[in-house]
């Protein structure tokens, strides 16, 4: 039964429409006083489907919220936003660094210098008192100095274009590599090479030339080659390296222990093409990951890569469920080519076995999925005993079911929060969301593709009326793609005014000009696209018709869809098959916007579906990425920033005030030495996650008296 129904009822039917669907199920007091397992179990509420459970393939939000109860990654954040162990009982970061010996330069008081020479420089400086700071602090971080020898190579590259008409499709490069200098260091230090030139001279590295080091079979333009010179020879190298040790004991749900070749395995199932990982580009720097013994892991990384201990937080996955055998057998018996299955196509995405606190039960689709407790976790099994995770598309049967306590949470819709935050029978939580509702642009399509007519479209809706009478004023304005509560978000740009004769004078601008009916035209063809979004979003479908309706009074022929959600997701988003929808992100506290913003994930599967390309801000993703300094940091991404809210390939709309209500007999339980019970209140993080431990939540037949605060 849908709303839209309901409100067509007679109001005589209505309300016996809803007290006959209150008791359609049970209350909770009859649910428990028949069932008292029903006091161990924690039911959760989704108005959409999971796609499938496997961490490293899911990429909508029923999907992870399931896996993340299933799975376990080897860290994540504590309550203070501090990384914390999980499958990892520790990491060590160091890093090796790596420069070719420069026979040209000239060191300063001592000119031209073999590499042993440069070698003893740099650890009898190491022993003395330098006057620069950042060379002194660099010098300190150094652990061992070794000089690899020179080496005779070559390698096989692609020829030049005119070479490849004439039949030289390969081509032939010898390398003469001088000796290496080999750096050890005790951590991470991005101005290394910065510094070290205080002490080897200004130009040492930047003189280095690495095509005087090569010959060809044939020859080819400089031009041609030298990029291929200093990818094979580069001047200067930082490798990051992370070593886990995991913790013993952690087992996965069929009772197989998790060791390092999970780890690696996990890796490697990211990054095979055929798994269509949308997580490839977070794991793209890894350059190497080794199994040191079975708790040990070391990862090495290519380049500088401030975000890579987070991204290891990804759950990792059974190899002996999913390695290549596995798989080939699971293919033979369901009757697949064995050459043509891959792990997204296999029974574990319905069936997932992981190392979390919960493990999988069932899942009926558009039902219920159900989790039970994993008695082996390795940080004690948790209090509920099951967790389920129910599919109701429709709000208002979210809300009543909530009432009923046949669910066991609520989203809080903007309109009730007043009310329901002052329920005596319930506890809430609030804050701001960390992310933001849009309206993203195909920019594949025209007329997505002139930024004109992009910041028009912006310009047209008015979005303080959407926080006003959508969001009943809970929700502010976001003009960019970062966590309005970071410092990464740049808080000088205003948003675009809402100015819809500005909208025409633009829009007249890239040669859309109203038609005799009204329409807006350019060479005979009206200016026409649908917008979608998923059904089972109030919010959404309110600024879908907001949005049509501000279109269409400027003279934009404006359709719109609701779809069900996989659908939506799987057969429009992924497959790029779209004019513009209606979406929201949640954001993390990393700034790392790789994955959303950066010109390489843009096909399909990957999540720049909107199919944004532009260089400079290429460039500062990946400077944002290799950068360990906060400030830094925080001053390339108020430039991306701009550069983004510049090109409007969304209109950001807002990012919403959050409200969630539960139970007040939902608690937290511990337990002393002697096993005895006591019971505290639910409270949230610094973030307002307030299910951060969730593990130890337990719900009680009375609500617990708790002294004032």
């Amino acid at each position: 039964m849908t709303v839209k129904r309901i409100l067509i009822i007679a109001p005589s039917v209505l309300i016996l429409f809803l007290v006959q669907s209150y008791f359609w199920v049970p209350t909770y007091e009859e649910q428990t006083r028949g069932n008292p397992h029903r006091l161990s179990e924690f039911i959760n509420a989704s108005i959409g489907d999971a796609s499938l459970l496997n961490p490293i393939l899911a990429a909508d939000s029923s999907s992870s919220d399931i896996a993340n109860r299933v799975f376990e990654g080897l860290i994540d954040y504590d309550e203070e936003l501090r990384f914390r162990g999980r499958v990892a009982e520790s990491w060590h970061l160091t890093e090796e660094a790596y420069f070719y010996l420069n026979d040209r330069a000239e060191v300063p008081g001592t000119g031209t210098a073999s590499a042993e020479r440069i070698r003893d420089i740099i650890l009898q400086a190491r022993e003395e008192t330098v006057g620069h700071s950042g060379l002194r602090a660099t010098l300190a971080r150094i652990t061992d100095v070794t000089v690899l020898p020179a080496a005779r190579y070559s390698v096989e590259t692609a020829a030049p274009p005119e070479h490849s008409e004439q039949g030289s499709a390969s081509l032939t490069v010898s390398v003469n590599a001088p000796p290496r200098i080999k750096l050890e260091l005790d951590t991470v230090d991005q101005h290394l090479f910065a510094n070290l030139e205080h002490l080897l001279g200004e130009e040492y590295f930047r003189s280095f030339d690495a095509l005087s080091h090569l010959t060809t079979s044939e020859p080819v333009p400089e031009a041609f080659l030298r990029p291929i010179a200093e990818e094979i020879l580069p001047r200067t190298e930082h490798n990051p390296v992370i070593v886990f040790n995991l913790r013993p004991g952690v087992l996965f749900h069929d009772g197989r222990a998790l060791d390092a070749h999970d780890v690696k395995f996990t890796y490697h199932a990211i990054m095979d093409p055929a798994n269509l990982s949308p997580r490839t580009a977070d794991y793209e720097p890894v350059k190497s990951v080794e199994v040191i013994d079975p708790l040990t892991v070391r990862i090495v990384y290519k380049r500088l890569h401030s975000p890579a201990v987070g991204s290891w937080a990804i759950g990792i996955l059974p190899s002996h469920l999913l390695d290549d055998e596995a798989l080939r057998k699971e293919a033979v018996r369901r009757g697949i080519d064995p050459g043509s299955f891959s792990m997204r196509r296999s029974g574990f995405n319905r069936s997932p076995v992981g190392s979390g606190p919960f493990r999988f039960r069932e899942w009926k689709s558009d039902r219920y999925i159900l989790l039970d407790r994993f008695d082996g976790y390795w940080e004690g099994p948790p209090a509920y005993k099951r967790y389920s995770y129910r599919i109701i598309p429709d709000l208002l049967t979210q809300e009543m079911e909530f009432y009923a306590g046949t669910i066991d949470s609520y989203g809080v819709q903007p309109h009730q929060v007043e009310r329901l935050s002052a329920d005596p029978r319930f506890q809430s939580f609030s804050g701001t969301a960390f992310g933001y509702t849009y309206i993203g642009y195909n920019m594949r399509r025209e007329p997505f593709d002139d930024v004109r007519v992009r910041r028009a479209l912006g310009m047209a809706i008015d979005k303080r009326k959407i926080i006003d009478y959508v969001l009943f004023g809970q929700g502010e304005l976001i003009t960019g793609p970062f966590a309005k509560q970071t410092g990464f978000y740049d808080h000088s740009i205003e948003p675009l005014p809402y100015d819809p004769e500005g909208a025409l004078a633009l829009l007249e601008e890239a040669g859309w000009r109203r038609g005799p009916g009204g329409w807006l035209e350019r060479d005979g063809k009206r200016l026409q696209f649908t917008l979608i979004t998923n059904s089972g979003n109030d919010l959404r479908k309110a600024v879908l018709a907001i949005a049509q309706d501000s279109w269409r009074r400027i003279g934009i022929d404006v359709r719109t869809d609701l779809l069900e959600w996989s659908v939506f997701l799987q057969e429009r988003i992924n497959k790029l098959a779209f004019d513009a929808c209606v979406l929201g992100w949640s954001m993390g506290i990393d700034p790392d916007l790789y994955q959303i913003w950066h010109s390489s994930q843009a096909n399909r599967h990957q999540l720049n579906f909107v199919g944004f390309s532009n260089a400079e801000a290429d460039e500062l993703i990946l400077k944002i990425r290799r950068e360990y300094d906060r400030e830094t940091q925080e001053a390339y991404s108020h430039e991306l920033h701009r550069i983004i809210a510049a090109e409007q390939p969304y209109t950001f709309l807002y990012v919403g005030k959050w409200t969630a209500v539960l139970d007040r007999r939902i608690v937290i339980v511990e337990h002393d030495e002697q096993g005895r019970a006591s019971y505290r209140r639910i409270t949230p993080t610094r973030t307002g996650n307030y299910a951060f431990h969730f593990n130890r939540w337990i719900k009680l037949s009375e609500a617990p008296e708790f002294a004032a605060e």
